[in-house]
């Protein structure tokens, strides 16, 4: 029996989270997400026992969001020794419940944008995990400094259990593409596996939670109407596809729910509606898209208020 008294507050906290962020979004795109709110109480196919509910919020065509969902799912389940064998803790019984949206708009200038904050327990404890992150297709350094400075002040009165430059630090290394030698986007902040002062962290993943509103909607209000050509859709499309590359290939949450045999369409609605791949692309030197592709080689550096 796994026993964790602040399952049940994260779980109220991620869901009235969901709900703001999906009426804010409705509100910006003026669309309606679709509401699928499931239930599952049955092994799954050729996997370990899984069983829970979850409600998955997603819009398709939008007039800003042409991709976008807010999923909140919590389930329980039994990890295969194997897999056990890679989580911390102990014991094969498990129950997670968190809060995911990626958000791919239309206009190549709008960046892409991902959160996530979870807790998940075993019979030996429990853990908080998470962030937010920027995967932009131009690069905006207004844009990009406006993000951190947002996830900075969240960390801010939080300094007993985390570290904005630590977090910062360990999302760069988390959201990169090994096989391509560059970083998925312009980073934001990344942790896991946080099970020391468990109240006070989550007060942290509250503050963390509740800035991704400020963190991306101006950004989002200021390029819905930016002027865009097929060429600059095109190189959206290709940074789309280092996207799915790595959520295919690297991302821990993409494979934690194909592990444990979790709902796949919730878990893939992540990726792009459209992406492209073509040989060998080399942008033009000087370009707005040879820019974009050094900053991803180099990595992002915000300027820091001097204390």
């Amino acid at each position: 029996m796994i026993a964790d008294p602040l399952f049940t507050d994260a779980v109220a906290y991620f869901q009235q989270l969901q709900d703001r962020i999906v009426a804010a979004l409705e509100q910006l795109d003026g669309g309606t997400f679709r509401r699928d709110d499931w239930t599952r109480e049955e092994p799954a196919a050729d996997g370990p026992a899984l069983g829970g509910y979850g409600r998955t919020r997603v819009l398709d065509g939008g007039r800003l969001l042409e991709r976008a969902g807010v999923n909140f799912s919590h389930v329980h389940g039994r990890f295969t020794p194997q897999f056990a064998a890679t989580m911390p803790g102990e014991g094969l019984e498990f129950m997670a419940a968190g809060i995911s949206l990626v958000l791919h708009p239309r206009n190549p200038f709008a960046p892409t944008v991902h959160m996530n904050y979870r807790r998940l327990a075993r019979e030996s404890g429990g853990w908080f995990g998470g962030g937010a992150d920027l995967t932009p297709s131009y690069f905006n350094r207004a844009d990009a400094q406006h993000f951190h400075d947002t996830y900075r002040q969240a960390c801010a009165p939080f300094a007993d259990v985390v570290d904005w430059q630590a977090l910062k630090a360990e999302c760069d290394r988390y959201f990169f593409i090994p096989h391509r030698q560059e970083a998925r986007g312009i980073g934001g902040i990344f942790f896991d596996h946080k099970h020391d002062n468990p109240a006070r962290m989550f007060e942290f993943v509250q503050s963390a939670g509740d800035a991704f509103l400020p963190s991306w909607l101006p950004i989002a209000q200021a390029h819905i109407a930016d002027p865009y050509t097929d060429a600059h859709r095109q190189w959206q499309l290709l940074r789309r596809g280092r996207y799915v590359e790595f959520n295919l290939v690297v991302d821990r949450g993409t494979i934690f729910g194909l592990k444990t045999g979790g709902r796949i369409e919730s878990i893939l609605m992540s990726l792009p509606a459209e992406a492209r791949w073509a040989y060998d692309v080399r942008p033009e030197a000087g370009s707005a898209e040879a820019a974009m592709q050094q900053v991803l080689r180099d990595g992002f550096t915000p300027l820091v208020p001097a204390v």
